[in-house]
């Protein structure tokens, strides 16, 4: 089966990128080393491709009921003009996966969603839609560039004709900027726990887009990033990755996003009762910072252990880049969540020491 490739394929190799198979896309895992493009984000700026999301629109007269049957967060809180990240679940409390709304009226939004779960999601919108509603799947005719760091605002406004991107605030967009000559929807949103902004536009429009903020950029430090440095950045700032922290084995509460699960909010939606039992009850795990005390890297998959027993497992872990030290994400029981618990990460067949901390790991300086 051969890889998806996004409308910028071919300007990988110009600066320099090595690409891998990603959930099915053939994408740049870096240009110049992860290390070098993570602390290019923390300190200036770096610029992603991430055309490989999928994107639909919600439209009809319907579509905020509809939104808030399938979705966790309270739709009717979003303003025009605003983005709200939640979650869809199944009945029983897992995710279908997490994702951003974007909310232009009452009877037209964007959802953004992850691209493995392309497919899966708009299946899953489709088996519920009911009275005035019409979705639409349009991630083949978008792409989507991620330009994340302190100094994004100032680069990107370089290039923009139409509009002050200071007034453009968090988890706001706007969605007729004018991009070197071009339109696009720009949002003050990322996945880096930086300041940054995502840019949808035309497909046609991306490879002019990419080398005219990284042009525009120059002086500012700014680099092309790939998925190696947004998976080390998102991961300091706790931000979940679906298929590690969420899955439809993992509740949204469970992987610690409960901030997006309005179990209060009038309208029912799905996985709402097992949700609410989660929280009445209290969550049977959750999802815990933990850093190495002895040697060694804590990765996906490896299991965590107190007094020989398994009590979870690591969802996500790494060689912090900014800090210097081994950390992970971790699902474990509750009762082994408290901050200073010492516990065994199995690594390479070993039982080496860890301890619980706290999170987010990263939180960017406020202005």
């Amino acid at each position: 089966m051969s890889l998806k490739r996004t409308p910028l394929f071919d300007v990988y190799k110009e600066y320099g990128g090595k690409t891998i198979d990603f959930g099915g896309w053939e994408l740049p895992v870096q240009f110049s080393s992860i290390k070098e493009e993570h602390e290019a984000v923390r300190t200036k700026a770096g610029l992603f491709d991430v055309s490989h999301m999928g994107e639909f629109t919600v439209k009809g007269k319907d579509s905020l009921a509809f939104l808030q049957k399938m979705m966790t967060n309270d739709v009717s809180k979003i303003a025009d003009g605003g983005a709200q990240y939640t979650a869809m679940c199944y009945e029983n409390g897992g995710t279908v996966d997490d994702l951003l709304v974007y909310k232009n009226s009452d009877e037209d939004y964007l959802l953004v969603v992850n691209a493995a779960n392309i497919e899966k999601d708009f299946s899953w919108l489709l088996d519920h839609v009911s009275g005035d509603v019409v979705l639409e799947n349009i991630s083949d005719s978008l792409a989507q560039l991620a330009l994340q760091g302190p100094k994004a605002e100032e680069i990107l406004q370089k290039l923009v004709g139409n509009k002050e991107l200071s007034e453009i605030k968090f988890f706001k967009f706007s969605p007729n900027v004018e991009l070197n000559g071009v339109t696009a929807l720009v949002s003050r949103t990322g996945y880096t726990g930086e300041d940054g902004f995502e840019i949808y536009c035309n497909k046609e429009d991306a490879v002019m887009l990419w080398k005219a903020i990284l042009d525009a950029g120059k002086e500012d430090g700014v680099l092309p990033c790939g998925l190696g440095a947004r998976d080390t950045l998102r991961f300091e700032a706790t931000l979940p990755l679906y298929g590690q922290e969420l899955s439809s084995d993992i509740s949204p509460l469970e992987a610690g996003i409960g901030f997006a699960v309005k179990v209060g909010k009038e309208a029912d939606f799905i996985g709402k009762a097992a949700l609410q039992s989660q929280k009445e009850a209290g969550l049977l795990r959750k999802l815990v910072g933990v850093e190495m005390i002895d040697r060694g890297i804590p990765r996906h998959g490896y299991k965590v252990f107190v007094n020989d027993s398994e009590v979870g497992e690591v969802t996500s872990g790494t060689q912090s880049p900014t800090f210097k030290t081994n950390i992970g994400l971790a699902l474990v029981n509750t009762e082994y969540s408290e901050i200073g618990q010492e516990v065994e990460i199995e690594i390479r067949g070993k039982l080496l020491k860890a301890k619980v901390v706290p999170t987010p790991f990263y939180k960017k300086a406020k202005k």
